[in-house]
């Protein structure tokens, strides 16, 4: 039986950093958690509600968090920022506001920033959400994921395995099915592989799509 594991708890220390940089006492590590994780859904909300782009994609690779005493910085890793920049000053605030009022932290600042990724496609999480608005749209799921390689290469990665599970085409059994190309060295610590796993409501039920992208080494 192989033993799962998440590659990028796998790979921490080595080809992967923390998405969040903060210390906290043990008894107080479950609240900086758990702020984090309304942090993230905050900010995902909020662009889900304001954005309305032609796949429907938010297009965050991720989100990455520092926290000091007074300060939390948070970095908004987008592939497609145009939509947040628009009338960027006001987007920003409001979001700012939103979070604020989440967290309802109040002798801390509050500091978001916005940085544009190049290759939006080599990463999972913009890759499983253009998977999943195929999907939505009842495009056949084969069609989907060779359209999601096809987008990869251009990325100039080496290697990439698309894996979609549930009641695909709306069939009574549940399955899975999965595509490969390239290499995905999944046993290499050294090898830099990016992971996502995204669940997306179909009229069927809920499908899991989950994706590993073999990065050339930056």
């Amino acid at each position: 039986m192989g033993q799962k594991i998440n590659p990028l708890g796998f790979r921490l220390g080595t080809t992967q950093s923390h998405h969040s940089l903060w210390f906290a006492q043990p008894k107080k590590y479950s609240e900086g958690l758990e702020e984090d994780k309304k942090i993230r859904d905050c900010i995902q909300n909020y662009v889900q509600q304001n954005i309305k782009i032609s796949s429907g994609m938010e297009g965050i690779a991720r989100i990455e968090i520092q926290k000091r005493i007074d300060l939390i910085q948070i970095i908004i890793y987008m592939g497609f920022p145009k939509l947040l920049i628009e009338d960027k000053p006001r987007r920003v605030e409001e979001l700012q506001m939103n979070v604020k009022k989440e967290l309802n932290c109040v002798n801390r600042k509050l500091n978001i920033a916005i940085t544009r990724i190049s290759n939006p496609y080599g990463h999972p999480n913009i890759l499983a959400e253009f998977i999943a608005g195929q999907l939505k749209n009842r495009v056949s799921f084969r069609k989907a994921m060779k359209k999601a390689i096809e987008l990869t290469e251009q990325a100039n990665t080496k290697g990439i395995q698309v894996q979609i599970a549930g009641r695909i085409d709306g069939k009574e059994i549940a399955r899975v099915e999965w595509i490969r190309e390239g290499r995905v060295p999944l046993q290499t610590i050294d090898a830099k592989i990016d992971y996502c796993s995204y669940t997306v409501r179909t009229i069927y039920g809920v499908l899991g799509i989950k994706i590993w992208i073999f990065v050339d080494k930056e």
